[in-house]
């Protein structure tokens, strides 16, 4: 007696309903006019910035702390929007908010079996709870749930309509839409799905929390074959796709949403903090990489030791990725300083600037020879890093191995002033030391430059001599730059050719890139740029604070990160271009007269050279115990470290020469296992030094 008065209740319930429905749609402008839909409060979603393709960077919850992000039905699978239809209210398209036909067939179906077999609910009705919740389930919530259906129908479109629904539909704990739940669930945007991914993304909002895959995996996957079997659904997918998509795992583990680039989401949100969407010019992919480069590599260096990266397309000036610290929230490395646009010293890796103009001025050719000897330029007396010298090098081996003696021999012909005119072209802008004029200095990292205007220069030299301006959507726009070249076609590629036959870094494959290492005074900065024939990378590695780090270098420290950013960073190579017009490789037999010998004197008086003294291993020191790991099974390499002697260098480790001959005097080596070593070098004029130890 109990469920017949329960039937006929709920029958003149939905007989009222009905009439009041269709009473107050006959004076729906006054309605309208007098309680309007809350539209407004639906457009709160979650702060993002995105990538240039519009993919996710990095979201902000709303205050609520939900993860709410905005879906239009051009970033979900058209197959997910069809089965939505399908599963949810196949009539979506034809009725105005309120299914008539389904509320008789609900109706019908209750008083036949004694309980509620289908819902009645429109994609439009849900949109409206979705928007505003209601707070009880009495039959004036649902009427005034009905009222808004109808009220939004008059007001958006269907594509609205659905989009709202695609963003607001809750999928468990703070995901709200399609776009958080398919990236929190499968790890990528909706844009593709296979047939069971979008059948599990339609069925989850009816019942969020009981069916979350998660914590509930088993209830996940019947939800989603109920879905699959809908007949419905079926007559979309194709005989036999329903079953073998039920068979697909369930996801069983909630992912985070992505959080990339940090450093300029702040800068975006500092920027324009009213704005919903940041986007940038930054590839998602790209970015995760570095990302990942910067993690690893962190984990080996000290706890202050951070790092920087950025990588463009120089033929646009787009930057591709840019990471401005190992980790943004490690408080020990200053993790929230950008080091991108950090003022520091660039060691050397302004020197191949300086050649590119002593080759458009004419001065030198490749294979012209050029002193490394002790040089006084008016008090100021240079030294090479290893404070050694080679004696007469040609400039490609002056350029390859970083001699600074040559370097400034050049500058000092061309003039400073002209270097920091030629950085103008590029818009870059080194900061000397107040109150100084451009000197000698320069070349070997007297003046300060970010990381971003370092690679900037650098993309003028990969983009054949003409400059863009690198910028990341946000805090530059990125395009060309009006005005002369850089450096002629032909300097450039003298350049490119010369680093481009430098040697990886030991443990790194050669890539075919155009490389330049630098070490500022003090070991304070360690910098690698290099680039192909469309991309140029930078990386930088030091202590935000400025303080030192011993035994930091270009060479050791940046390079295999540069080597090792650039082959996980999913760019395709690009060769770097042929030899422009009028450039070409002359053996220096063919040089002219004038271009056999640099001899410009001018500016300063050299010394005489002075016999080199014979060469010492300075590390390791004799009988030191050296940890390498190799108790730990993952054994490292050894740096090894010798003053004087004359270039090149022949080094044995336990009677057993190396692969290569080296002219540099820090080499590494990788020995077979714990124990004791022996390590011996001898100089081109047959000296020989030897040193024991033991690893550990």
């Amino acid at each position: 007696m109990t469920s017949m008065k329960r039937r006929s209740k709920l029958l003149l319930g939905l007989a009222g309903t009905g009439l009041l429905l269709a009473g107050a749609v006959l004076g729906l402008d006054a309605a309208d006019r007098a309680y309007p839909p809350p539209l407004d409060a639906a457009t709160t979603q979650s702060v993002e910035v995105q990538d240039a393709d519009g993919d996710l960077l990095r979201a902000f919850a709303t205050r609520e702390g939900r993860w709410r992000l905005k879906t239009g039905l051009d970033a979900v699978d058209p197959r997910l929007v069809d089965m939505l239809v399908a599963y949810e209210d196949q009539r979506f398209y034809a009725h105005s908010g309120v299914d008539f036909r389904a509320l008789g067939r609900a109706a019908l179906q209750f008083v036949s079996n004694g309980r509620i077999v289908s819902g009645a609910s429109t994609l439009s009705m849900q949109v409206a709870r979705l928007i505003e919740p209601r707070q009880s389930r009495t039959l004036s919530a649902k009427l005034r749930q009905l009222l808004r259906a109808v009220q939004i129908e008059r007001r958006l479109s269907k594509a609205q309509i659905l989009e709202l629904y695609l963003t607001h539909a809750p999928y468990g704990g703070n995901l709200e839409g399609v776009r958080a739940a398919s990236l929190a669930y499968f790890g990528k945007e909706p844009r593709r799905l296979t047939l069971s991914e979008a059948a599990l993304l339609v069925a989850l909002p009816q019942s969020p929390e009981a069916r979350r895959p998660d914590r509930h995996p088993e209830a996940a996957r019947q939800a989603r074959s109920r879905v699959l079997m809908r007949a419905a659904v079926a007559a979309l997918t194709g005989e036999g796709e329903a079953e073998r998509a039920s068979a697909d795992p369930v996801p069983r583990r909630r992912l985070q949403l992505p959080a990339l680039a940090a450093h300029l989401a702040e800068a975006a949100i500092r920027k324009d903090p009213r704005a919903q969407r940041h986007r940038t010019t930054l590839k998602r992919s790209v970015q995760s990489a570095l990302e990942q480069v910067a993690r690893e590599a962190a984990a080996k260096f000290s706890p202050k030791v951070s790092l920087a990266m950025v990588m463009a397309d120089a033929t646009t000036g787009a930057i591709l990725g840019e990471v401005g610290s190992a980790d943004y929230f490690d408080a020990s490395r200053s993790g929230w300083v950008d080091m991108t646009r950090v003022t520091r010293s660039p060691g050397s890796t302004l020197k191949p600037f300086i050649y590119g103009l002593a080759f458009e001025q004419g001065l030198v050719s490749q294979e012209t020879i050029i002193e490394d000897r002790p040089a006084d330029f008016f008090g100021y007396r240079p030294k090479n890093f290893d404070m050694t010298y080679q004696g007469d090098v040609t400039v490609r081996q002056a350029l390859q191995l970083s001699l600074n003696v040559p370097a400034v021999r050049l500058l000092d012909a061309l003039g400073p002033s002209r270097l920091m005119i030629r950085f103008r072209r590029v818009d870059v802008r080194p900061v000397l030391p107040p109150s100084e004029a451009p000197g000698l200095a320069i070349g070997l990292g007297g003046v300060g430059i970010t990381l971003k205007d370092l690679v900037q220069a650098y993309a003028g030299l990969a983009n054949r001599g003409k400059p863009v301006r690198l910028g990341d959507g946000i805090q530059d726009l990125p395009g060309p730059i009006d005005g002369e070249p850089l450096l002629e076609p032909q300097a450039v590629w003298n350049v490119a050719d010369i680093l481009s036959d430098v040697m990886p870094p030991i443990g790194s494959r050669r890539l075919g890139i155009a490389y330049k290492t630098g070490t500022s005074y003090g070991y304070r900065d360690a910098w690698s740029v290099g680039f192909d024939g469309r991309h140029v990378l930078g990386v930088w590695v030091g202590r935000p604070d400025n303080g030192a780090v011993p035994g930091i270098a270009g060479y050791m420290t940046a390079a295999p990160l540069l080597f090792e950013a650039f082959s996980k960073s999913g760019v395709t190579m690009t060769p770097l271009p042929p030899a422009p017009p009028g450039a070409t490789h002359i053996a220096q037999g063919d040089l002219p007269i004038s271009q056999r010998r640099f001899s410009v004197t001018a500016g300063g008086l050299f010394s005489a050279s002075t016999r080199e003294p014979a060469p010492q291993i300075v590390y390791p020191p004799e009988g030191a115990r050296v940890d390498l790991g190799a108790g730990a099974g993952a054994i490292s390499p050894l740096v090894i470290k010798l003053q004087g002697g004359r270039a090149p260098f022949r080094w044995l480790a336990n009677g057993q020469p190396l692969a290569e001959i080296s002219r540099r005097r820090t080499s590494e080596w990788l020995p077979d296992g714990a124990g004791y070593s022996t390590l011996t070098v001898i100089d081109a004029a047959g000296r020989a030094a030897s040193v024991r130890f033991f690893v550990e």
